[in-house]
């Protein structure tokens, strides 16, 4: 199915039954990272999934998956939802989906669902994921957000993260 401005994508909760199409498309996000941060999969072929499991089981965590009709097409982890601030935890659009506006879409409904102060991290070294993360904070806060850099906890051979702070309420 081609993608165009116009295609409906659906936001949804991801439900149980969910979670096999769920880590699949974790397995396409995580090895997009694995880029950024020379990492390598596990000897069973698969990366990390520990958010994967909190984002199904956590009270304090939510999972979406986005479908464009029977296609799944990326998802979303949001975490910390009873803090002062949420996170983005992970974010997601597969590659045949990016650059259709699907992304931006997505995004916008994740943050409408849960009002308040989002943070949102990211790398200096995805190109894309800059500009697409400042054009989110823009179009959610207007010029009211801020970008700092935090290190990775536990990691210090990593370089910072990049986060994004903003108010969808203000």
């Amino acid at each position: 199915m081609p993608l165009t401005s116009e295609t409906d994508v659906v936001v949804r909760p991801a439900a149980p039954e969910d979670r096999p199409v769920v880590e699949r498309l974790w397995l396409m996000f995580r090895h997009d990272l694995s880029e950024l941060r020379n990492t390598l999969p596990n000897a069973d072929g698969t990366f990390r999934s520990d958010h994967v499991e909190d984002a199904f089981s956590s009270p304090d965590w939510a999972a979406y998956l986005f479908m464009l009709g029977e296609h799944p097409v990326g998802f979303a982890f949001v975490r910390a939802l009873d803090a002062p601030a949420r996170v983005l935890n992970s974010f997601f659009v597969v590659r045949g989906a990016r650059r259709t506006g699907v992304g931006l879409r997505t995004v916008r409904e994740v943050l409408t669902r849960h009002p308040g102060r989002w943070e949102i991290a990211f790398q200096y070294e995805n190109l894309g994921a800059v500009a697409f993360w400042r054009r989110v904070a823009s179009a959610a806060a207007g010029a009211a957000w801020t970008e700092e850099t935090r290190p990775v906890p536990g990691r210090p051979e990593l370089p910072p993260d990049v986060w994004i702070s903003f108010d969808t309420a203000s």
